[in-house]
């Protein structure tokens, strides 16, 4: 840092949380980056960034001592239980293995009981034939939360490593209810928030959109949706989870692959890559949701600033509506305000007024449009 004051008009120094952070004005003559500043810049212990398009104002980041080693052994469980679970749930889904039937919240546990003592007892051979399901759910969940991580990186903000959310398959058709990543110091500006927001969804996307052509591909059509859900007008294609059949409805997304695939088909019994695929770009809509602490409320926080409340309320308001047809947006939209606190809008950062670069603005909008093509208005049809 001392070497650096020489090439500086002027200076703050922030401590936020275990990382220091050095918000600078740069002198005329090194604007966008001298040979001098370049060379001080290629030997800085941290990460770097220009704050301004005109490169002139300087961002550095450098990790403190005292950060939090990660715990690899709660990680490493989580992820082999989620793995285990969607195994489960996969092999339900394909036939092969029956969830225990079980009552009330005593029930809850004695199925959990009965599911790892069936497993030991030679049932994991069955559950193995669920890989075609939980390897690429899976996959979809771990490049999402590793493109949360790595842009966390990049800007040298204090991360953990992902934290998957195991379910048993007799609770849950997918074994999980998804993974996250916590920020252990606070994010200093828009440009940031946008960018750590927006990498997960981006690139798990990218692996849903992938895992989504080998589903269809691997599908089947039939003349009419199973008895019981021939009435479901939202519900296009459908699954069976332990002899249960499950219409699914389409995002945008999934119409313009099914039609790809099967025409103008009545109905496609989906395979286990394509409910992964269905489920991994569910997710990825939800996320993308423009509220709180959710994905979208990062992202369109990040482009928008405070405005980003007022589309928010309009979110919510639309979420209710379509409650009327799918009584499931009710529980999200509580989750929603569980997570953010109580609260629709996104907490401010450090630095609110410092605007997002238009170079980095393509990154939002990409966003959004993962958003249009993934959300399922009416998820669930059973």
């Amino acid at each position: 840092m001392d070497q650096l004051i020489p090439l500086l008009s002027a200076w703050r120094v922030m401590r936020l949380g275990t990382r220091e952070v050095v918000d600078a004005l740069v002198l005329p003559e090194h604007h966008g980056g001298s040979p001098a500043l370049r060379g001080l810049l290629d030997s800085w212990p941290g990460s770097w960034y220009w704050g301004d398009p005109q490169e002139t104002r300087l961002v550095l980041v450098r990790a403190l001592p005292g950060a939090r080693a990660p715990r690899w052994w709660l990680h490493l469980l989580l992820l082999l239980l989620a793995v285990i679970f969607a195994l489960g749930a996969g092999a339900a889904l394909a036939g092969v293995w029956y969830p225990p039937e079980t009552h009330g919240i005593r029930g809850i546990f004695v199925g959990i009981g009965q599911f790892f003592s069936g497993a030991v007892q030679g049932e994991w051979r069955q559950l193995l034939q669920g890989w075609a399901f939980a390897v690429p759910l899976l996959a979809i969940l771990l490049v999402h939360e590793s493109g949360h991580y790595f842009a966390a990186r990049r800007y040298n903000i204090d991360v953990s490593l992902p934290y998957f959310l195991p379910i048993p398959p007799t609770l849950s058709p997918i074994g999980t209810l998804g993974a996250f990543i916590r920020l252990r110091s606070p994010v200093l500006d828009r440009r940031q928030l946008l960018d750590v927001g927006a990498a997960g969804p981006l690139a798990g996307f990218v692996v849903a959109l992938a895992v989504l052509i080998w589903g269809y591909l691997t599908s089947n059509t039939t003349a009419a949706m199973p008895e019981g859900l021939s009435s479901a007008g939202s519900a296009t294609s459908w699954i069976v989870f332990a002899g249960s059949p499950i219409g699914l409805g389409d995002s945008i997304l999934t119409h313009l692959l099914r039609q790809w695939t099967f025409g103008n088909a009545a109905a496609v019994h989906l395979s286990l890559p394509a409910f992964a695929g269905w489920v991994g770009a569910f997710i990825t809509g939800l996320n993308l949701l423009p509220l709180s602490q959710l994905d979208g409320g990062h992202i369109l926080y990040g482009l928008l600033g405070r405005r980003q409340r007022t589309v928010a309320l309009t979110a919510v308001a639309a979420l209710l509506v379509l409650a009327q047809r799918s009584p499931n947006w009710y529980v999200w939209v509580a989750m929603t305000f569980l997570i953010g606190g109580g609260r629709w809008s996104h907490p401010s950062v450090v630095v609110p007024e410092r605007h997002v670069p238009a170079s980095r603005r393509w990154v939002g909008l990409a966003s959004v449009v993962v958003f249009v093509l993934t959300f399922v208005p009416i998820p669930f049809a059973v």
